[in-house]
């Protein structure tokens, strides 16, 4: 190309669109003349148009091109995204649910969502969530920051995820863990009722003290009180993969098993009311139609024995949860929370007892729920439901246990900074 057409090329008032179908990709016109030649020779297309007045129109084209972009980027920024914090934002399980966050599943295709990861502990492994987060390049996650600055969090939170917190009782011991669910739920609580949005909807998950760390934030947070559910998911996700496995089907094919209770410790599976959709036998029907669980398991002496040790054994090791089937369940119960349930389906989740089914009032206690309307509701109108006294005693000194022993550890605390404040030294 020799200098005068480079110049040409590089002055251009206008670049003809590439043509894919006439010279391949890539393919650009040079002067003004060359264009005016091109658009003759195929489209019988021609213009009086001085150069001049060409840089004229070329240059109110960029501007109403400017103006558009600017338009759009104002409409974005009114466009609040919804405020998702997750707390203990290091532990394995958050690396599987940001992608399920982030993907439309949960909150709807056209919700934007911002993330703060809270982690007062392991800012090595929070930094290594992060970069993986961002590198999803997600077009629903507006935004993803790390809350260094604990008095900040929860700022105009709209959905808050407590995830279990670095300390395992099998590690520290009961007391001790307890000692820092009671800290960290006090000052997380305090930190939900004075910063996040007044319609903020908190959930707890984890292997332990689920229902005790619900209802501490209850407590810290009084006005906030029904905002705040235990997911009970996970336990109900595993219950229905032993059930599948045993029946040679599979698990999303088994709904309505209720968990009761304690979800972290002492809970019952009730399979009453359990059924199975599109199961092989000799009786077939349509998609919508199931058949009770309890017909199909003959060995009563396997859902007795072995289905019921194997679910306590894993409950009391806190090994029956892996990361992501945490996300999953969070994942699932948050859509089920803002879009509803699938209608005539039983959820479990713990919430604060209000007196249903004669479990005393204010226990967080894991029941069937439906969602709807972007609320619970708990199903007290089921039939042969009713749990016996003994199984009932079991579960309910179980979470009152926790909380007697919470409440000791407050004690504790509380005499602690009392002493620290009044010893000479500290005053020096």
């Amino acid at each position: 190309m020799s200098e005068k057409n480079k110049w040409n090329h590089t002055k251009s008032p206008i670049i003809w669109r590439e043509l894919l179908d006439r010279g391949g990709k890539g393919m650009l016109l040079g002067s003004y003349n060359e264009f005016l030649e091109h658009a003759q020779l195929y489209y019988g297309v021609t213009s009086s148009m001085t150069s001049k007045l060409m840089l004229t129109v070329a240059q109110e084209n960029l501007e109403a091109q400017l103006e558009q972009e600017l338009e759009k980027e104002t409409l974005n920024e009114l466009i609040t995204p919804l405020q998702v914090w997750i707390t203990s934002a290091s532990a394995p399980a958050c690396y599987s649910l940001i992608p399920l966050l982030a993907s439309g599943e949960v909150f709807g295709t056209d919700t934007e969502i911002s993330l703060s990861l809270l982690d007062t502990k392991q800012e090595a492994c929070l930094e290594a969530v992060l970069m993986h987060s961002q590198d999803l390049a997600a077009p629903l996650l507006r935004s993803i920051a790390v809350c260094r600055q604990v008095e900040q969090a929860f700022l105009q939170a709209h959905v808050v995820i407590v995830l279990d917190d670095s300390y395992d009782k099998e590690v520290f011991g009961i007391e001790e863990c307890t000692r820092s669910k009671v800290l960290l739920c006090r000052l997380y609580g305090y930190l939900i009722e004075k910063n996040a949005h007044p319609s903020v909807r908190v959930l707890v998950e984890g292997k332990s003290f689920v229902n005790l760390k619900a209802a501490l934030l209850m407590r810290y947070a009084p006005s906030l009180a029904r905002n705040i559910i235990a997911v009970a998911m996970g336990v109900e996700g595993h219950a229905r993969g032993l059930l599948a496995r045993k029946m040679k089907t599979t698990a999303p094919a088994i709904k309505d098993v209720i968990i009761w209770g304690n979800i972290g410790g002492n809970n019952y599976v009730d399979l009453r009311k359990a059924k199975v959709f599109e199961y092989k036998s000799a009786i077939c029907g349509p998609p919508h139609y199931y058949r009770p669980i309890l017909n199909l398991i003959f060995d009563n002496e396997w859902i007795n024995k072995e289905f019921v040790a194997t679910l306590k054994s894993l409950s009391d090791t806190g090994k029956q949860l892996g990361s992501t089937l945490v996300a999953h369940s969070i994942a699932t119960t948050l859509r089920y929370w803002y879009h509803g349930s699938p209608p005539g389906e039983i959820v479990s989740v713990g919430v604060q007892s209000k007196g249903q089914f004669g479990i005393p009032q204010g226990l967080v206690f894991s029941m069937p729920v439906k969602f709807e309307n972007g609320s619970w509701v708990v199903l007290t109108e089921l039939e042969d439901v009713e749990i016996s006294e003994e199984i009932m005693a079991r579960m309910k000194n179980d979470i009152i246990q926790d909380i007697l022993m919470s409440s000791k550890m407050k004690k504790k605390i509380k005499f602690y900074h009392t002493t620290l404040k009044s010893t000479p030294w500290n005053s020096r």
